[in-house]
């Protein structure tokens, strides 16, 4: 029996966050499936949305995240994600992340920009569109500065480890798979789930390989609630090129003057919503969609004054591959799957309805998103409540295993066929895509759901890491069709066209042992 203190799956910034604090009172494991720095926090372009001009801004952010999430907002939940966001920032620039400020000497002011349904300027950003690398990359080194944490890299997370303790079931730890295909029982005090998202559930997607859901799935299939699943946010400005990867373009181009336009040249989001480029991202997604039905939807940057490649050179240097530049080409773009706002059902400090278990950041629902994310709030929410999450772990009881429940050992192995997975995996992403993607209706559901039902006899079984994503996918996709299926309404993310905007009162949606229920909204 391998033990720890806590247990941390995922190492992007709500893991490393809950991880340097809970290292000062108890030892800390954090485990990931690739390098630590390959996670969705590495990956985020655009910044982070933090309110650090005083009383009135923080009001104003609150205002705007509520507006962005269609109704659905947990209004507590997203009060304490901005007025805490100004002091975590503030961390983050103690242990070192170097946001882009108005001159190189020390001290500068930091510069912010506007993105998507904000009321004004909030975005920080570090190395022009690097900012999640960057905090990250400062996040890493201040954990590996701290003692009491092992990094454990290359690791799979199978399953939680449930008991029965008092008779309440109780996540004691988890099954882990190392790169040597070894499996392992870890059990600890309290285990934090901060894996990301799951966007690899479709063939769209700007999420990078690793982001398969698995610590959502391990959740739902040890009993805990999921939330909102039905709410994906697909990103508008994902690059669209044939034969090239759905490379995401950050929102921060329209936040520094974009403009979309069709296959005419013509500006068209004048007839979606009068915040044109900047309307919130679902409305944004779907008029692109509806203009790409007529032909290609590009962004245009060339009357933008100022030098784009100093402003964006991670992006420059992406589209230099493909002989595009910004400011002198039309850049072709469409939506890809982005962000899910639902996620494993938790209050503000990461509790879940299963003890010992807790959830941060894009794994986890607190219902700050609502319907709908506002931009740049993804980050803010991980070094938020993984924050939060970690005082709440630090006061968890000392558990004592009996070694009951699932073990490593005794699950059974079998030889794979590795082209075979893979080819049931992309058979998934594919109906995601066309039954339950951006744009969906009852026949759709109804048919998606099916071919879910069919695939089930095939699923993969057995111990390898593709093995684990393929039934970590599958879980992912039958839950959100589920929770697609029930919501006869279009609202936020979620829309159907088989149904007007807002046929029914705003209540979340809560996935609890298989059943479906909405709940009242409450805020």
């Amino acid at each position: 029996m391998e033990q720890v203190g806590f247990l941390i799956i995922g190492g992007g910034i709500a893991g490393l966050s809950a991880a340097v604090r809970l290292a000062a009172t108890d030892t800390v494991l954090v485990v990931t499936k690739e390098e630590l720095a390959e996670s969705n926090t590495a990956y985020a372009q655009g910044g982070i949305a933090v309110a650090m001009g005083g009383s009135e801004d923080v009001a104003e952010h609150l205002e705007d995240t509520i507006n962005a999430g269609d109704g659905l907002v947990n209004r507590e939940a997203a009060a304490v994600l901005v007025e805490q966001g100004p002091k975590r920032v503030d961390e983050l620039l103690t242990w070192g992340t170097d946001f882009d400020r108005a001159s190189d000497a020390n001290g500068g002011d930091l510069l912010r920009t506007r993105e998507g349904a904000h009321s004004r300027s909030r975005i920080l950003h570090a190395n022009g569109d690097a900012t999640g690398r960057e905090i990250a990359v400062s996040l890493l080194r201040h954990a590996r500065a701290t003692e009491g944490i092992t990094l454990m890299e290359f690791t799979t997370s199978v399953d939680l480890i449930v008991e029965e303790i008092d008779s309440i079931k109780t996540v004691v730890g988890a099954v882990l798979l190392d790169r040597d295909g070894t499996l392992h029982n870890v059990y600890a005090r309290a285990v934090l789930i901060a894996s990301g998202g799951a966007g690899q559930v479709y063939s769209d997607t700007t999420n990078p390989a690793v982001a398969t859901g698995d610590g959502i799935a391990m959740a739902y299939r040890a009993g805990a609630a999921l939330s909102d699943m039905e709410f994906y946010q697909f990103h508008p400005t994902a690059f669209a090129f044939e034969g090239a990867p759905r490379f995401l373009l950050s929102e921060a181009l329209r936040g520094e003057g974009a403009w979309l336009v069709n296959g005419n040249g013509e500006c068209f989001m004048h007839r979606y919503h009068p915040l044109l480029e900047l309307a919130p991202r679902d409305i944004v997604a779907r008029a692109i969609t509806q203009e790409s039905l007529e032909g290609p939807v590009y962004l245009d940057m060339r009357h933008v004054r100022m030098d784009l490649k100093a402003r964006f050179p991670g992006i420059s240097k992406f589209l230099a591959g493909y002989n595009l530049e910004l400011g002198r080409d039309l850049i072709p773009v469409r939506p890809a799957a982005h962000y899910l706002m639902g996620g494993i059902l938790t209050d503000v400090h990461g509790q879940t309805t299963l003890p010992g278990l807790f959830a941060a950041g894009e794994a986890a629902c607190t219902g700050v998103h609502g319907a709908n994310r506002l931009a740049s709030n993804s980050l803010l929410e991980g070094l938020v409540f993984g924050a939060l999450a970690s005082e709440a772990m630090m006061t968890s009881p000392a558990i004592s295993a009996q070694g009951t429940g699932n073990d490593a050992s005794a699950l059974p192995s079998v030889v794979l066929n590795a082209e075979a997975v893979e080819d049931w995996i992309a058979e998934l992403r594919s109906l995601m895509w066309q039954d339950a993607g951006l744009l969906r209706d009852a026949t759709g559901l109804k048919r998606g759901q099916a071919r879910l039902d069919a695939m089930m006899r095939s699923i993969p079984r057995g111990f390898s890491r593709r093995a684990v994503e393929a039934r970590s996918l599958y879980t992912v996709a039958s839950v959100i069709i589920a929770s697609a299926t029930e919501r006869e309404e279009s609202r936020g993310a979620h829309f159907r066209s088989d149904f007007s905007q807002h046929d029914s009162i705003a209540k979340h949606s809560i996935m609890d042992k298989g059943r479906l229920n909405f709940v009242a909204n409450p805020s």
